[in-house]
């Protein structure tokens, strides 16, 4: 009962800073701000973001050592757009190279479509106007833009619509320069085609690689909770690996690294109140258990020390301090034991990673 009414309280009271938040925000957003300057940046894994980093600068490098041997007068050009699709997709995931593709096509089509109407319909109506030029324009970005808004033709017509004008490059008065046209199309063609193989050459981490990752991260830093060093934001950091695990997580998975953040919530709320368990219970050997991989030790102890609450709790002058800290030596206990083929054999996995 104790457990139960700690955690109801704890999600009313969150509700009500939701709610305070946003009363505040809407009465006054100006006086609305971080109290603290935030929690600082939150990175649930930095290997996906150093997989991408490596792919710009390889690709960028090669455009570039092309741009150079070849004196191209549009490469600048090309290094624009490859820099632009690597940062616009990157975070699409294993999802980035059928979207570069789809990109790729659509950039394509705008330039067919751009050059049919540069060389052919404006110099062919005698275009002068810049009404009867939006008229004429009009007829391929309405219908363009109205296909973009469809979800499984969004991928193409995007980059149909938004790559369209700057092909055109229109003027006044208008200069139908064809050698300068197709340097620019080629460039943009080349920069998202070659964003486009650089996710098929250097492909992003696959989900399952990720999930692993984000469990063995959250496991490494449990231990390092539960051998004294002290985490800034626990809770914060859990929950931002909680959010990044991808959608092919299995439940299992998403089970264990809620277990991982209720024990760690545990070990922080116990250690904080060590000082005065003692005589009742010593925490310490649960904590020297987790730290060392060893689920059924520390479930043994947290059972030991639960024991010795419960003896002295009568006793005690801080009966809901005692009543608390069984409560959440229960917890921790409980999930130690349904979870413990991932607080065990993690470990090993969790110390060879490198990247934080």
């Amino acid at each position: 009962m104790r457990l139960l009414a700690d955690q109801t309280a704890k999600l009313l009271a969150g509700m009500a800073q939701a709610l305070n938040a946003l009363a505040a925000l809407v009465a006054d957003p100006a006086r609305f701000s971080p109290q603290d300057g935030g929690s600082g940046l939150r990175v649930a894994d930095w290997l996906p973001a150093f997989v991408n980093a490596a792919r710009a600068f390889v690709t960028i490098s090669a455009v570039a050592l092309f741009w150079i041997v070849t004196a191209w007068p549009s490469g600048a050009g090309a290094i624009t757009w490859v820099a632009l699709t690597l940062l616009l997709l990157a975070a699409r995931g294993d999802q980035a190279y059928a979207a570069a593709m789809s990109f790729t096509v659509g950039t394509l089509l705008a330039a067919i479509f751009a050059a049919v109407t540069a060389f052919a319909v404006l110099p062919w109506l005698s275009i002068e106007t810049f009404g009867a030029f939006g008229f004429i324009i009009g007829f391929y970005l309405v219908p363009a833009g109205a296909l973009m808004r469809q979800p499984r033709l969004a991928p193409v017509f995007i980059p149909m619509t938004l790559n369209f004008v700057p092909l055109l490059a229109p003027s006044n008065p208008m200069q139908y320069d064809q050698a300068q046209f197709y340097n620019q199309a080629l460039a943009v063609l080349v920069g998202v085609g070659a964003a486009a193989l650089s996710f098929r050459l250097l492909p992003p981490l696959s989900p399952a690689l990720r999930a692993r990752r984000l469990l063995a991260l959250t496991l490494r830093d449990l231990r390092r909770l539960a051998a004294g060093h002290a985490r800034r934001d626990w809770e914060g950091h859990v929950h931002g690996r909680l959010l990044a695990l991808p959608d092919e997580a299995t439940p299992l998975q998403r089970a264990q690294i809620l277990a991982a953040l209720a024990v760690g919530n545990e070990i922080v709320h116990l250690r904080r109140i060590a000082h005065l368990l003692w005589p009742a219970g010593d925490l310490e050997p649960a904590l020297a258990a987790v730290a060392h991989g060893d689920s059924a030790t520390a479930a043994a102890h947290l059972a030991c020390l639960d024991a010795a609450l419960a003896a002295h709790a009568a006793a005690a002058p801080g009966k809901q301090i005692m009543l608390r800290a069984r409560a959440g030596a229960l917890t921790a206990s409980e999930a130690l034991t349904r979870h413990a083929a991932y607080f065990d054999g993690g470990a090993r996995i969790g110390r060879r990673l490198s990247v934080r």
